[in-house]
């Protein structure tokens, strides 16, 4: 059995599945539901309907997207993958708010079954679609609704902790998703499984933009502009092999998340209405900041808002950009001059 598992590809490893899998089932959504989104908002703010009309389908494949996207991170033969595509439409579509969660579960098992049976027959062509196809599908009518409905329950229960408490919650949302934002694990995918909006996911906005600004900043000094854009509007996880050689230089990035997390919920009620994937992208090609504000268009558009203020977009600019830069900048400078953080701590190769 180990022999043949090994032949087959099949590996079970919480790094295969729980971070492989996440960071490309992030990849997919951002391929889909986010650049959709973005292309959909800019259609309806310049008056192009064709951007909208794109927008709106490209949102609309992110079952699929994602459940591709997974099964190329397990290394999937060709006609298994192929096939994750009607799984992912089913698994996230009966998954409800939890559909992210469900397609990351499923597509994962219907993977391996497929993986199990592909090319042990000699109509692979007919018998790997199906059993890829059927597994998944029934997997997702008897697996999707429950995992669907316990992943909004999580999600509900954090928004609802975060409204009652938004000072404690706002400080623990905040650092633990700018934690995971920097982590070699998916801040986006979390963010999108659990359908983190409102108060919470402006929390998370804030701490996923302390830890991208707040290094792209720190670091400006080894890395220049090249290393300000890759980490302020790619990512933070660059400065993952630094962290392992010398976790001190994390202090003032999580700091940062810590102070701008609760400046976030309780002094500017920053809310992330748009999609939840949004919440766990901080300023990466400044998506964080784009939900936001298709947040604000939809709170508008449901009555619940009556415009977009000064007070909003300052309140926005000052916790996605300028308290990070600052708060990691004179932190990270202290730091150095104790010799916590030393020269080239911070460089990227």
């Amino acid at each position: 059995m180990k022999e043949f598992m090994k032949r087959k590809n099949i590996i079970f490893s919480l790094k295969r599945y729980g971070v492989d899998c996440l960071g490309a089932m992030a990849q997919g959504l951002f391929c889909s539901l986010l650049i959709g989104t973005i292309i959909k908002t800019l259609g309806q703010q310049t008056g192009l309907e064709y951007f909208v009309t794109v927008g709106t389908y490209a949102a609309n494949m992110a079952g699929p997207a994602m459940a591709i996207s997974i099964g190329f991170a397990l290394q999937a033969p060709p006609l298994v993958l192929f096939s994750l595509a009607a799984v992912g439409g089913a698994a996230n579509e009966l998954g409800g708010a939890g559909g992210p969660l469900a397609v990351l579960i499923i597509a994962i098992l219907a993977s391996e079954c497929g993986k199990l049976i592909s090319k042990e027959t000699k109509i692979d062509i007919l018998v790997t679609p199906f059993v890829t196809i059927f597994a998944g599908i029934l997997l997702s009518h008897l697996l999707a609704p429950g995992i669907g409905a316990a992943a909004s329950s999580v999600g509900r229960l954090i928004m609802w902790a975060t409204d009652l408490q938004p000072f404690l919650m706002g400080i623990i949302v905040s650092v633990l998703v700018g934690i995971a934002l920097t982590l070699p694990i998916s801040s986006a995918a979390i963010c999108a499984a659990l359908s983190l909006t409102g108060l919470a996911g402006g929390a998370a906005v804030a701490g996923c933009c302390a830890n991208m600004v707040g290094f792209a900043v720190m670091s400006f000094k080894e890395n220049k502009w090249g290393g300000l854009i890759s980490q302020g509007l790619g990512t933070s996880m660059l400065q993952m092999g630094n962290i392992v050689k010398n976790p001190k230089i994390w202090i003032p990035p999580i700091l940062s998340s810590a102070i701008t997390g609760p400046i976030a919920t309780c002094l500017f009620r920053l809310q992330m209405n748009g999609t939840p994937v949004s919440a766990g992208m901080g300023t990466c090609g400044l998506v964080g900041q784009i939900g936001v504000y298709t947040g604000w268009l939809n709170d508008i558009a449901a009555g619940t808002k009556t415009s977009v203020t000064a007070m909003d977009w300052i309140g926005l600019i000052l916790v996605c950009f300028v308290l990070p830069a600052v708060i990691s900048l004179v932190t990270g400078n202290l730091l150095r001059k104790i010799g916590w953080i030393k020269e080239n701590d911070l460089k990227l190769e």
